[in-house]
C-alpha cells in the first residue's frame, strides 16, 4: 500500500498519475518525447533500455520491469537478455556506442557531476552524437525523478514479471502521451 491514499489501486507511477492528473500529462509528454519520438537516432529499444538500466541502479522494481519489458519488446530479445545487460552491460552483446551511453547514464544516476569529460569523449569515440549524449543524460535524469516518485511514495508493483512482458506490446502501440491509466 502506498504511503498516502491514492484512492485508485493502480500500480507504480500509474497510481500516482491518476491521483494527480494535472501532473500526469506533462510527465507522460516528457516520457513520450524522450522514449518514443521518431526524430531520434537512438532506437526506442535503446532509450527504453537506458531507462530500465537507471531504474535497475535505483532499485525501482516497477520502472525497471516496465521499461525492461518494453526494451525487450523493441529489441526482439528475451527479458533475461535485458537482465544481463542491466547487471553488466560491458559484457553484453550491445554496440560499443550503447555501452558508452549506458556508462554515461550510470554516472548520471550517481549524480550529474559524475559525468566526466572522459565519459563524453569515450561516447564520441564510439560515434555518439551530441544529441544522443544529451538525450542519454536527460533520460537518465528523468528516470531518477520517476524512480524516486514511484518509490518515495511507496507504490505497489505486480511482482510477476510476466505482467510487464505481456503488457509491453500494448504499451508500445499506445505510447505514453495518451495512456489510459486504468488499462
Amino acid at each position: 500500500m502506498a504511503h498516502i491514499d491514492l484512492g485508485n489501486g493502480l500500480p507504480g507511477i500509474r497510481g500516482l498519475m491518476a491521483y494527480r492528473p494535472e501532473t500526469e500529462k506533462p510527465l507522460n509528454q516528457l516520457a513520450e518525447a524522450l522514449l518514443r519520438s521518431d526524430d531520434n537516432t537512438l532506437s526506442r529499444g535503446d532509450r527504453e533500455l537506458i531507462g530500465a538500466y537507471v531504474s535497475y541502479l535505483n532499485d525501482c522494481f516497477f520502472c525497471q520491469n516496465v521499461h525492461g519489458a518494453l526494451a525487450q519488446h523493441y529489441m526482439h530479445c528475451r527479458v533475461e537478455d535485458i537482465d544481463a545487460i542491466k547487471k553488466d552491460f560491458s559484457a553484453a552483446p550491445v554496440s560499443p556506442k550503447l555501452k558508452s551511453l549506458l556508462a554515461i547514464a550510470g554516472a548520471v544516476q550517481k549524480g550529474g557531476k559524475q559525468v566526466t569529460a572522459a565519459l563524453i569523449e569515450a561516447a564520441r569515440a564510439q560515434e555518439a552524437t551530441d544529441r544522443e549524449i544529451h538525450d542519454t543524460v536527460l533520460i537518465a535524469a528523468a528516470f531518477c525523478m520517476f524512480n524516486r516518485y514511484v518509490d518515495g511514495l511507496g507504490t505497489w508493483a505486480p511482482q510477476d514479471r510476466q505482467f510487464y512482458i505481456d503488457r509491453a506490446p500494448q504499451r508500445a502501440v499506445e505510447g505514453y502521451a495518451g495512456i489510459d491509466l486504468h488499462k
